[in-house]
């Protein structure tokens, strides 16, 4: 059974969306630039050491594994996604995080609102609220981008409302 069959038997899909965080640098981007630190924090301490400072050293090679592990880091966080589907029956919004198993929320298309701050601000998120619950949708994604996809989401709600 795929990701789209339960939807197809609750009629048509009017927005099939997936958001995804934006896209770290390439591997290979990232290892050319982790190497040319190292070689500069390398030629760094060889200066401190002759100068008699060699206690420098060991927080010259701690900055390259920090920044070695924020790259890791950011790269497994590009992973994680929210697939957002509308039919006249459903919103399901299914949550797969970097690890362990995708949740799936369903909300009934007629109830559920979208609250959206200024996209503006820093801080500004989307919301889907219903019945006393509320998820929040595209927190890693731009405000631009949130203020957008929110605006296709009100449109796909409002037309789920009225089909029939």
């Amino acid at each position: 059974m795929t990701a789209n069959e339960p939807a197809q038997k609750d009629g048509p899909v009017l927005l099939d969306a997936t958001l995804r965080p934006s896209p770290p640098l390439r591997p290979g981007v990232l290892l050319a630039v982790l190497g040319a630190v190292a070689f500069i924090n390398l030629c760094f301490a060889t200066w401190f050491i002759a100068h008699g400072a060699w206690p420098v050293m060991p927080f010259m090679g701690l900055d390259i594994v920090l920044l070695a592990w924020a790259f890791r880091a950011s790269t497994l966080l590009a992973r994680r996604h929210e697939h957002v589907t509308v039919t006249p029956a459903a919103l399901r919004i299914a949550a797969h995080p970097v690890k362990g198993p995708a949740v799936e929320t369903v909300f009934n298309p007629y109830w559920a609102r979208v609250d959206m701050k200024e996209p503006t601000e820093q801080g500004g998120n989307l919301l889907v609220r219903s019945h006393g619950r509320a998820l929040e949708l595209g927190r890693f994604m731009a405000p631009s981008e949130r203020a957008s996809f929110g605006h296709a989401l009100k449109a796909a709600l409002n037309a789920a409302r009225n089909f029939r």
